[in-house]
Order: C-alpha cells, then sequence, then structure tokens
C-alpha cells in the first residue's frame, strides 16, 4: 500500500489510512493482531465502554439475517477503571503505533462527562460518544433521538477532554441532519453515522422473540443503502467530518462512503467474516486511487456527481 495516499485527517486525528475497525467489532484492537497487522489500520476503535462493568444482555445476544446480523450484547465491559489500567497499556504495547479511538457511553450527562475526563489520557488519540444509549436519569430518553439530550451530552463532553470528539449519532431517527446539526451546534469535532438499525426476529416454532432482549441492532451488508444516503445528507447539512460506516464489507463499498461525503469510513459486521477486512478494504481503496491517478484518498470525499 502507498501509505501517503491514503494518509488520513480525520477531526485532528492523524491515521495511516482512512479505515478503522468499528466500535464492537473490533474488540480493543489486541483481539485482531494474529490475523492483521495493525500498523496497516487506520485506527482501532474501542468496544464501548462505560463507567462500571456490565456483564451484558442475558440470553440469545446474536442473530443471523438476510445479508446481516441483529445483536443485543448490552455493552459487555469490563469498565472504565479496568480499561485504563489493564487494557489500554496492552493495546498500546501491542500497537503503539496505530490510532486508538476510545468509545463510550453513560446513562446521565454527568456520567459522560466524567467518562470523557477519564479517557483525556496518553494513548487515546480521540473519543467516540455513543449517545444511542437509554437517559436513565432522564426517565428512558434516548439521547441518539433528542436533539437538545444530544447537544447536551456533546458540550458537556467537550468541556471535559481536549481529544477529537467524534459523536455517534443513531438512525433511528426521523431526520438524522437534525441530529447532526445539534451536536455541531454544540461542538462535535465529527460525526459517525450510522449505528445500528432497530430489528427484530421471532422463532416461529416457538412463537417468541429470538433475541434475550427482544429487540437488536441490525448491520451489516444489508444497511448499507440506509448509510449512505445518511452519509450524503449530513455531508450537506454540516461542515465537520463524517465517519460513515454500516454494511462496509468491500473497498467499493467504503468508496461510495467516501463519495457520499464521508472523510473515513469504519468496517463492522465484516470483521466477522473476514478478520483482515479492515487492512483488505484500505488495500482495495489504494489500488482504486492508483487507476484513477490520484494523490490522495481526501481527492474523493464528497465527489458524487448528482447532475
Amino acid at each position: 500500500m502507498d501509505m501517503q495516499r491514503l494518509a488520513t485527517d480525520f477531526a485532528g486525528i492523524k491515521m495511516a489510512t482512512p479505515v478503522m475497525g468499528a466500535s464492537g467489532t473490533f474488540g480493543f484492537g489486541v483481539e485482531y493482531s494474529d490475523f492483521l497487522d495493525l500498523n496497516h489500520v487506520g485506527a482501532i476503535i474501542s468496544k464501548g465502554i462505560t463507567p462500571l462493568p456490565r456483564a451484558g444482555n442475558d440470553g440469545v445476544r446474536i442473530a443471523e439475517t438476510p445479508s446481516g446480523m441483529l445483536n443485543c450484547i448490552g455493552l459487555e465491559n469490563p469498565g472504565i477503571d479496568v480499561f485504563l489500567r489493564d487494557i489500554l497499556p496492552k493495546v498500546r504495547k501491542t500497537a503503539p503505533g496505530t490510532t486508538f479511538i476510545a468509545n463510550f457511553s453513560g446513562s446521565s450527562v454527568e456520567d459522560y462527562g466524567m467518562m470523557a475526563e477519564k479517557l483525556d489520557v496518553d494513548g487515546v488519540d480521540g473519543i467516540e460518544v455513543n449517545i444511542s444509549c437509554p437517559n436513565v436519569k432522564e426517565g428512558g430518553i434516548v439521547f441518539g433521538t433528542d436533539p437538545k439530550a444530544a447537544a447536551a451530552v456533546t458540550e458537556m463532553v467537550k468541556t471535559h477532554t481536549s481529544k477529537p470528539v467524534i459523536v455517534k449519532l443513531s438512525p433511528n431517527v426521523t431526520d438524522i441532519t437534525v441530529m447532526a446539526k445539534a451536536v455541531e451546534a454544540a461542538g462535535a469535532d465529527a460525526v459517525a453515522l450510522i449505528n445500528t438499525l432497530t430489528g427484530m426476529v421471532i422463532d416461529i416454532n416457538s412463537w417468541k422473540p429470538l433475541l434475550g432482549n427482544v429487540t437488536g441492532g441490525l448491520s451489516g451488508p444489508a444497511v448499507k443503502p440506509i448509510a449512505v444516503r445518511m452519509v450524503y445528507q449530513v455531508a450537506n447539512a454540516v461542515k465537520i467530518p463524517i465517519l460513515g460506516l454500516g454494511g462496509i464489507a468491500t473497498a467499493e463499498d467504503a468508496i461510495e462512503f467516501l463519495l457520499a461525503g464521508a472523510s473515513a469510513v469504519a468496517v463492522g459486521a465484516e470483521n466477522f467474516v473476514h478478520p483482515d477486512a479492515v487492512v483488505k478494504v484500505a488495500e482495495g481503496i489504494d489500488t482504486y486511487l492508483e487507476k484513477r491517478g490520484l494523490k490522495n484518498v481526501s481527492e474523493l470525499v464528497g465527489k458524487v456527481k448528482i447532475n
């Protein structure tokens, strides 16, 4: 790969390539070190970290669907303190030169501020704020579907960190541009979209939901056209950079997102099929750039021809 062609600056976060491992599908990165060269990964986005350890949901957590999968893992993770003490040092030892972005969520605005402050440490290059979680303190409102709540979280995080802040948006809204504009106005350095779509599978033999949580998040190739459309809409609504994700399995998929307006992309469910997918997608983008005579991947961003 020509690393000069692929070098990317995403909201001030320097990356070797524009292709990241998406949160929730790439662990903490070190789990994939036997399958690929982490130096050729644009960035590792950690699985979701919460203030306290979480065991996750009971029952079945993953169900295969046509061209995708549903999951209801329930944010299983060791909690922020164990992450900082045990996991982050291991990540930095295993992949010292790879960009690392910490994904996290909370149950209140105050939780988000506390988490942002704790993650404002060496070894973390940026933070991805997952706002698609219930706001327990406010009676179950989901931050990701309420523009005012999303803005409040963004403002709180920005005042408690020196790191670039990426806000991950939920697609489970009527107009995702409203959410994007709200977090941009509140100071977000970038947005990531899309998170999973809410779905459900029913076992026709037992007449019961297959997932232990009843519903789950739909990801995989099935969601890609929706994700590309939303990236295009948001790119025409805000000025901050966009991280595009949702169903990316090939370089061609990733290039669609870049043309739609994403400045970088993340590979999610495909990691479960091909654990070297993040690098393979980057290699494919590089080949495409070479054939087109383009000097850097940034020359693709937002270049879709509508007329």
